[in-house]
């Protein structure tokens, strides 16, 4: 009996210790996918992109007119996988998806200073538009 007590007061020690350095290191493992997005986003050559996006960025230069009403609403960048920046920096574009009964997945974000940014799986991912 006393040596499972004293098995159990050096488990309770090593996880109180451990615990402190071990979240730290989870934590990191789990911010990383979005770090190395927001600090190496690929790119995409506009011409490379679907006819659509390219559409959506003729509307944007022109300013509009949009298809949907919540083009040009404030994209909120909750999933942080872009720069972080102030509350209104970046706008959403809806990219027209062939043969979808909704606005689809497909996204084009743009910054304040000029920045564009296309998503084709609703945010979860996003290529930097070059010129």
């Amino acid at each position: 009996m006393r040596s499972i007590l004293r098995w159990c007061v050096f488990f309770a020690i090593a996880v109180f210790f451990a615990v402190p350095f071990a979240f730290p290191l989870a934590q990191a493992r789990s911010d990383a996918g979005p770090a190395v997005v927001m600090q190496g986003i690929p790119e995409i050559a506009i011409a490379s992109l679907p006819p659509e996006a390219r559409k959506t960025l003729r509307l944007i230069k022109q300013g509009g007119p949009f298809s949907y009403q919540r083009d040009g609403a404030v994209f909120g960048n909750y999933e942080k996988r872009l720069p972080r920046r102030g509350r209104g920096y970046y706008r959403e574009y809806t990219v027209k998806t062939p043969a979808a009964k909704n606005r689809g997945a497909r996204r084009i974000v743009a910054g304040a200073g000029g920045e564009l940014y296309y998503t084709d799986d609703h945010y979860r991912s996003f290529r930097r538009i070059r010129p």
